[in-house]
């Protein structure tokens, strides 16, 4: 992890905004930022001239929001060179705001009359085989028009293309315009709602790789059955065990999963046109009958002949649910976007999409904690940056060679004022921003006492 000034140089000193005094004000503006993430600029800026400064860049309508981000995505498209194989997770999320000033301007989100906001698709890519969150490589935002609230009654009559439905098949569009050839090395990693007849047929054609939990049972040609009863009957591979952690009511437990799998045929539904789709089918199931039986139906574009190629597409689809801890640490845990009280739509959107790639510095540290055992903390922590925290909490001699990531996460989380009451260890997003920023402050003051040759 660079500090925030380095990292905003390089995620977004390339933006073109038709003016380098505004590139050089989006630098310093996402480093700001970034420092301490989720606070208002009236707390964080340094002096009044640059709180002015980032107002006026914030309301500035010259400032086109989808050129700061595209300068973020192709930072993250040139990251991806790295890795031999990238999951692209995601998710679709609701930013919602109640406070008044603004609710002409954003449309419904189906949470009734006090909120209005927009609506987010985001792709995150993630590296599997190193377990590192690459970037952010695309992000849509857009807003329902509020007089169009219960349009679902005309859903069957909406062009494909005009529908909501349609993000997943654009944001593919997107995504390989950017990487080009790199594409080839990316699966979409995507949840019950992509499991829509255009986009996987899209996915087919343009023989982009892809894993879609299935949202409902299709026919397919292999005999009279429909997918979930053919499923049903097939012989298990085999069995995998995963952990199920504790969230809000939910009690942590471990589940025992029968994976089965097994090329199949999805039929033309019977309102639309096109051709059958060739796919493989990779079953995840609970035992046991309660409601509360895990149940995965995923379907592929990946060839599945054996249980370990099941395994792994097993294995890529948990990852999915990074994309939803992106989305809570932009919206709520991190940088708090929801909090914002700007006037307008486009302050909004301009604030936003900063704090979209803010958002995923916060990911990555946050999921150091899951890397492998023997990860060294110098993946994310310099040489001098360690060393400072390990005085810092430890009160003694470092060691010669770097202690383990899992540490510094806890020592990190630590710093920020985590206690564990839970006994999960896990901390928040806050917590370990937080106790990043203590440590940056640490690292500065010792910088600066060298500098002056000071005697402490």
């Amino acid at each position: 992890m660079i500090d925030n000034v380095e990292w905003a140089e390089k995620t977004f000193g390339e933006a073109n905004l038709g003016d380098p005094r505004r590139t050089s004000r989006l630098v310093k503006l996402a480093a700001t930022l970034a420092n301490t993430p989720g606070k208002p600029l009236v707390n964080i800026t340094e002096s009044p001239a640059d709180m002015e400064g980032a107002y006026r860049f914030i309301r500035n309508e010259s400032v086109d929001a989808t050129s700061i981000a595209e300068t973020g995505f192709n930072v993250t498209a040139g990251q991806a060179e790295r890795h031999k194989t990238l999951l692209a997770l995601e998710d679709t999320t609701t930013i919602s705001y109640s406070h008044k000033s603004i609710r002409n301007e954003l449309g419904h989100v189906n949470q009734g009359n006090r909120c209005r906001g927009m609506l987010a698709h985001s792709v995150l890519l993630f590296a599997p085989e190193s377990q590192e969150i690459v970037g952010l490589i695309e992000q849509s935002r857009w807003t329902r028009d509020i007089t169009t609230r219960g349009k679902r009654a005309k859903h069957a009559s909406t062009p494909y293309t005009e529908k909501e439905g349609y993000k997943w098949e654009s944001a593919s569009v997107n995504m390989s315009a950017r990487l080009g050839a790199k594409i080839d090395d990316v699966i979409s990693v995507c949840d019950r709602e992509a499991d829509i007849y255009e986009y996987l047929l899209y996915k087919l054609k343009t023989k982009q790789r892809f894993i879609v939990r299935s949202m409902q049972s299709r026919h397919i040609e292999e005999g009279e059955n429909k997918l979930y009863h053919y499923a049903s009957q097939l012989k298990s591979a085999g069995q995998k065990q995963i952990h199920i952690p504790q969230k809000g009511g939910r009690k942590a437990r471990n589940v025992t999963l029968d994976i089965v799998f097994a090329p199949v045929t999805l039929k033309v539904p019977n309102n639309k046109r096109g051709e059958s789709l060739p796919l493989y089918y990779v079953g995840c199931v609970e035992h046991g009958n309660s409601k509360e039986a895990l149940c995965w139906h995923l379907l592929t574009n990946e060839p599945i002949t054996t249980q370990a190629q099941a395994q792994k597409i097993i294995g890529y689809y948990e990852h999915r649910w990074l994309v939803e801890e992106y989305h809570k640490a932009w919206k709520s845990d991190g940088t708090n976007i929801e909090a914002s009280r700007l006037q307008s739509k486009g302050n909004v959107e301009r604030l936003v999409t900063i704090n979209a790639f803010i958002a995923v510095r916060i990911l990555q540290l946050k999921f150091a904690k899951d890397r492998p055992d023997d990860s060294s903390c110098e993946e994310v922590l310099s040489p001098k940056a360690w060393k400072l925290l390990w005085l810092k909490r430890v009160s003694k001699t470092p060691p010669d060679s770097a202690p383990s990531l899992k540490w510094a996460y806890t020592e990190l989380a630590k710093l920020g004022g985590w206690k564990d009451t839970k006994r999960t260890g896990r901390a928040s997003v806050k917590v370990i921003w937080q106790g990043w920023f203590k440590l940056q402050t640490i690292l500065e003051g010792y910088e600066l006492a060298m500098s002056l040759d000071l005697d402490l």
